[in-house]
């Protein structure tokens, strides 16, 4: 084994953490008989040699010894080796990719290419290993032939036999999921996958396999699916739930079993070890995420599904139940009251894990987490001691159910506030709460004023203002403007600029009651063209509309370099209106600014500052299309110009937004935590801007 290793110029090589020369020592570890050297060397490959699916000229060295060890029998765990080859070989990049790639991205992917073609050079290995004595190996192997081996019709003709004679729960449903893969990687084989896979489901196989079998066909060939899918899920989950424990699922024929553990091909990667440990069928929450992948813009179908899985005895299964109501209600549009409703009572369930994931999902949905007002006023009233969350290494923040409640307006989170004013750390995330309460707030008033008095001007001032001075500025209280005005004048060096900027914004929203600012405020209009002359200048206007003090200072930030400077000199300049027509031609001119943020600014305070529409909707709807994070400040536009003002094109625009059920905002593999917050306020926007039109499916 191992035969040339140290004729290969390791040193000459780089990985992710310097130069690959510890290489042999990590591929000698791979079939160390130690569990622990194994598991040490494993974690090197994936974080060093094969670091976040990155290839390396050492990725590439090391396929042939990789090779060795999985087709030698001796070696354990080559299951994990299997599905490491299966990562570095399976790597696709299209043409459209390719075309956007720099000079050293074009080398990662010539990296890549050449470990396709090693790795299915080698493929055919994958066939024998399918019937291997070790399980884990029998685990792994379906997925690498689906993903790497160049002929899918002997590789499904080899899954369909394999099923036929498999034992072992998980890998049958391995070679389900390696169906799917090949359906999604060769098209035309994709009819001949549903059948079988609709033959899967529907007769008399273990529940967990038919799971799977739909799970794919939602991934592959959604179409094909029965159109009672939720019935028969539903049913599926039941018959899991009152089935044997989690290591003797009956199979189709006779006595074997499914084994449930935490290593199912294509990952548990919502579960924690423990979890998995717990639960009665580990892998069934990973067939779930697939089949409502797959599912889509299914949204009433999903939906269904979800509230009989909110409803189940098992806490687990409620479990999943909330995490992947989250998920759809941040992707789709729908009417959701139901949902959330059912998500709601699970706070007060025993189980803590469950609670705190159903706050965690309410936290997200902002107005429409609004059926669980109660449910949430409750969880607040019940548990004071997870009103405030400490943090290691960090400032303390506020529970999620606190913040939930916060985030409906609702006054029945006060007293969670107004103890956390009473902390000698304060929550840095209490000013936003109170932002989302308006009036109803005006109590906290006093004492956030009071503790802002109380605030040191030391190196921690930042930190501790920060939050109070953001609810005093969501309250608009004028009255403290004095205790304001102190942060503003004995700002330290450090992160001074930032709290002068906050304090500024508090001044600002203050208006005429912060009068006593005036002075101060002038002294900062010393630096036209800085971010804290043109804050400086927008207090300024805000408490003395002094328009012949401000202009010279926001006309000299329209002239800076820096687009963020230029942009907040165009939006401050916006807020004079008609006031700061003489901005009209230098606004005029950044409407052909490279930077798209800017010319929606530039575009939005021209109108403002002439009223006219024809040079600025153009602006706005091209940038709408280009970047759909814009629409929402586009949108406000809009809508104060009016249907009449804003035109044809901008009417069509805002209703071909209204009609479409999937969230302007939503991302494949990743979201924002106000991303549902973003969309449901764009909604309510195009709705005010289209009097008697709704939101396809939306709840607010």
């Amino acid at each position: 084994m191992f035969a040339g290793i140290d004729e290969v110029d390791w040193a000459s090589m780089e990985h992710a953490y310097g130069p690959a020369d510890d290489v042999p020592e990590l591929l000698r570890g791979l079939a160390s008989a130690d569990t622990a050297e194994r598991e040490k060397a494993l974690d090197g490959m994936y974080c060093a040699v094969h670091h976040q699916g990155d290839v390396y000229a050492c990725t590439l060295a090391c396929i042939p010894f990789l090779f060795e060890l999985v087709v030698d029998a001796r070696v354990r765990d080559r299951g994990c080796l299997v599905e490491l080859l299966t990562s570095i070989g399976g790597i696709d990049l299209d043409e459209d990719d390719e075309d956007d790639l720099d000079e050293e991205e074009r080398e990662g992917a010539a990296n890549y290419a050449m470990a396709a073609a090693a790795v299915t050079a080698g493929a055919e290995v994958f066939f024998a290993l399918a019937a291997d004595d070790d399980p884990g190996v029998r685990l792994a192997a379906p997925l690498a032939l689906a993903t790497l081996h160049g002929h899918p019709v002997r590789v499904l003709a080899l899954l369909r036999e394999r099923l036929s004679v498999e034992t072992d729960g998980e890998v049958r449903l391995a070679l389900v999921e390696a169906a799917g893969r090949v359906a999604l990687r060769h098209r035309p084989l994709a009819a001949r996958v549903a059948d079988w896979l609709s033959r899967l489901a529907a007769e008399a196989y273990a529940p967990g396999l038919r799971l799977a079998a739909l799970a794919q066909l939602a991934r592959c060939a959604p179409d094909a699916l029965p159109g009672d899918v939720v019935r028969i899920v539903s049913g599926l989950l039941r018959e899991l739930r009152s089935g044997p424990g989690p290591s003797s699922e009956p199979q189709q024929a006779g006595a074997q079993v499914e084994r449930a553990s935490s290593t199912l091909v294509g990952q548990l990667r919502a579960l924690s070890a423990a979890e998995s440990a717990e639960r009665r069928t580990p892998w069934a929450a990973d067939l779930l995420r697939t089949l409502h992948v797959g599912l889509d813009d299914r949204v009433e179908d999903r939906t269904a599904l979800l509230a009989d899985q909110l409803r189940s005895p098992d806490p687990w299964q409620r479990i999943d139940a909330v995490r992947m109501s989250g998920g759809l209600i941040r992707a789709w549009r729908g009417p959701y009251e139901g949902l959330v409703r059912l998500v709601g009572a699970q706070l007060a369930d025993a189980e803590p894990r469950l609670a705190e994931a159903a706050s965690h999902v309410l936290e997200e949905l902002f107005c429409l987490a609004a059926p669980a007002a109660d449910a949430l006023a409750a969880r607040v009233a019940a548990d004071p001691r997870a009103w405030v969350r400490e943090w290691a290494g960090g400032p303390p923040g506020l529970g999620s159910a606190v913040k939930a409640l916060a985030r409906l307006g609702d006054a029945r989170v006060l007293p969670a506030l107004a103890a956390a004013l009473e902390r000698p750390e304060i929550p840095h995330d209490l000013g936003f709460a109170i932002g989302h309460l308006g009036a109803s707030a005006a109590p906290l008033a006093g004492a956030l004023r009071r503790r802002l008095g109380e605030v040191g001007l030391d190196e921690s001032a930042y930190d501790r203002a920060s939050p109070l001075l953001g609810g005093l500025t969501a309250l608009r209280a004028g009255e403290a403007a004095p205790e304001v005005l102190r942060v503003l004048r004995g700002a330290p060096e450090y992160r001074g600029e930032w709290l002068r900027t906050a304090a500024l914004r508090a001044l600002r929203a203050f208006g005429p009651a912060a009068r006593c600012a005036v002075p101060e405020l002038r002294t900062l209009l010393g630096r036209p063209g800085t971010a804290a002359a043109t804050e400086a200048a927008e207090a300024l206007w805000a408490v003395s509309r002094d328009a012949d003090a401000v202009l010279p200072v926001l006309l000299e930030g329209l002239r800076t370099e820096r687009v963020h400077d230029c942009r907040a000199a165009a939006s401050a300049l916006g807020g004079l209106g008609e006031a700061a027509a003489v901005a009209a031609p230098g606004l005029r001119a950044l409407l052909a600014h490279e930077e798209l943020w800017l010319r929606v600014d530039a575009a939005i305070a021209l109108w403002e500052v002439t009223g006219r529409t024809s040079e600025t909707v153009p602006v706005l709807l091209a940038a709408w299309e280009k970047n759909r994070h814009v629409r929402v400040r586009v949108a406000e536009c809009l809508a104060r110009m009016g249907p009449a003002g804003a035109g044809s094109d901008a009417v069509r625009v805002l209703r071909a937004e209204l009609l479409s059920v999937r969230r302007h905002n939503a991302m494949d593999g990743g979201y924002g935590s106000h991303d549902t917050y973003e969309d449901e306020k764009l909604l309510a926007i195009c709705r005010r801007a289209l009097p008697g039109s709704t939101g396809k499916g939306t709840t607010s």
